[in-house]
């Protein structure tokens, strides 16, 4: 066991802030239509728009020694990644639900698809990094139930999503910080991705 420094990191894809802004209001509405409310003490927390993105990667509690070898992997994943679509309402995971989501979907044999692929290979070659279980699923968090309020959304059905498009400049790591209003982002290392 050691004492060494960690910190939380995960990889993404930021949309841009007017899509950002456009899915918190959907998501501020569709929470109202169900009967939840979003604020103080109620059993959803809506995440702000600049908080929104894309995982591609959850690292979890990483030594802080990693993050730049982890930043300069990026580089190597500088990929092009075509025109991404919002999909469907989703709320994750769906047996038990803790968040409300939005699926984003692009071109699968290219695309956020082939990013993730590339990124993975990367972390494998500079840290001991283990693919989770579950498969790579794109989306968008836009709101968390809090706890001992889970699964009061799952199962109630969802207004449509806005029709929004969008295609992502940068790959970025971020490190996550935990608080007891919710988590916020810093962004430790960004790489642009090649157009497409």
């Amino acid at each position: 066991m050691t004492n060494a420094p960690s910190a939380r990191l995960f990889v993404a894809v930021d949309p841009p802030v007017d899509v950002c802004e456009e899915l918190a209001a959907w998501a501020r509405t569709a929470v109202r239509g169900l009967g939840l409310r979003g604020g103080g003490s109620a059993p959803v927390r809506m995440l702000d728009p600049e908080s929104l993105h894309v995982t591609l990667c959850f690292l979890g509690s990483r030594p802080v020694e990693e993050i730049t070898a982890i930043g300069a992997a990026l580089e190597e994943c500088a990929l092009p990644v075509g025109e991404l679509s919002v999909g469907a309402p989703l709320w994750l995971p769906p047996r038990r639900p803790r968040a409300l989501a939005v699926e984003v979907r692009d071109d699968p044999d290219r695309g956020l698809a082939a990013l993730h692929s590339a990124l993975l290979d990367a972390l494998a070659r500079v840290c001991d990094y283990r693919e989770e279980r579950r498969r790579f699923r794109a989306h968008v968090t836009l709101a968390r139930m809090r706890e001992g309020s889970r699964g009061s959304g799952g199962g109630r059905v969802l207004p449509a999503t806005p029709t929004l498009s969008f295609t992502p400049a940068s790959i970025i790591l971020y490190r996550s910080w935990l608080s007891p209003g919710g988590a916020s982002y810093e962004a430790l290392a960004t790489r642009t991705l090649i157009p497409s």
